[in-house]
């Protein structure tokens, strides 16, 4: 099958190279245009372009894809299908048909559910305990057409946004693959989803992750793995942004008032919570590296009841 790819970060990439791993036929990638990041302001390319120049396919970056000259250009290719996976624009009616076998969405969530831009750090948050891939005929809702198949994969204890994003990255790989061969001789599905129970989840910024600690130790401590690697989880020490990676649920009540550092062991910084506290194992000071509790101490002097805000 001749396939047009859509798609832009590293879930996409790997979902890309599943698919130019299988006997299909990639004639085109899509991504988004090249962005400056970091310090130095250096132009970096998007995931799925480093894929498509390994492999030498032909690559198209529009800034929308509603552009002058765009579709022509789609048109030209005649896609037998276009797959689309966290592409990060909303395509046109007339890009949705012009494929024979339409354009199909590898959504990282078990949909209706968890619509929207953010579903895997969102289910970590709120505490689900299984995610998964849909694969999903698209249409010119967002995340609303109908459903050709899923696959379910289970949220562990310490599970972080992170390690999350891989799993489901090689199980949409996975999947897309069995339902392109099911679309193709003709025995897909299509489940209606039921808009009853849907949920569009918010985009995802940095503000996000500030810490409010008149929250419960359960509730921030999902935060905290869920926007591991980004946007990340912090609060502030004395002024300076501290980002909280790991830290783990103590139940037990003890007095003090929330945000307030009531305890100090060697691997741990325990701070009172509306509910239970909150042991933090891993952290990052404003300006330094990544360490341990038991490395930070090392250098860093912490006095209980110092107020985190």
């Amino acid at each position: 099958m001749n396939i047009v790819f859509m798609g832009t970060p590293d879930l996409a990439a790997v979902i890309l190279k599943k698919l130019i791993e299988s006997e299909h036929n990639i004639i085109a990638v899509v991504t988004q245009p090249d962005k400056p990041k970091g310090r130095g302001n250096q132009v970096q390319f998007p995931p799925v372009k480093e894929i498509a120049l390994e492999y030498n396919i032909p690559i198209f970056q529009p800034k929308r894809v509603k552009e002058e000259g765009f579709l022509p250009m789609i048109e030209e290719l005649n896609p037998d299908l276009i797959v689309v996976a966290a592409f990060g624009q909303i395509l046109p009616k007339v890009l949705l048909d012009l494929p024979k076998y339409g354009c199909i969405n590898v959504h990282a969530s078990l949909l209706p559910k968890y619509r929207g831009s953010a579903p895997i750090q969102w289910v970590i948050i709120d505490g689900e305990e299984k995610t998964g891939i849909t694969i999903m005929h698209m249409d010119v809702g967002i995340d609303t057409g109908d459903m050709i198949m899923k696959a379910e994969v289970p949220i562990a204890p310490k599970e972080t946004g992170g390690s999350l994003h891989d799993k489901l990255a090689v199980c949409g790989g996975d999947l897309l693959l069995e339902a392109i061969k099911a679309i193709e001789d003709g025995s897909a599905p299509r489940e209606k989803q039921n808009d009853a129970d849907s949920n569009y989840v918010k985009i995802l910024d940095k503000t996000i992750g500030h810490i409010d600690f008149n929250r419960s130790a359960v509730e921030i401590e999902r935060l905290i793995r869920g926007l591991n690697p980004w946007p990340s989880a912090y609060t502030f020490l004395e002024g300076k942004q501290l980002k909280i990676w790991d830290a783990d649920v103590i139940e037990d009540e003890l007095s003090g008032k929330p945000g307030e550092i009531i305890s100090i062991t060697k691997d741990s910084v325990i701070v009172k919570t509306s509910k239970g506290n909150l042991a933090i194992k891993e952290l990052q000071l404003e300006g330094k590296k990544r360490m341990t509790v038991d490395a930070f101490l090392r250098g860093y002097k912490v006095e209980i009841g110092a107020v985190l805000q």
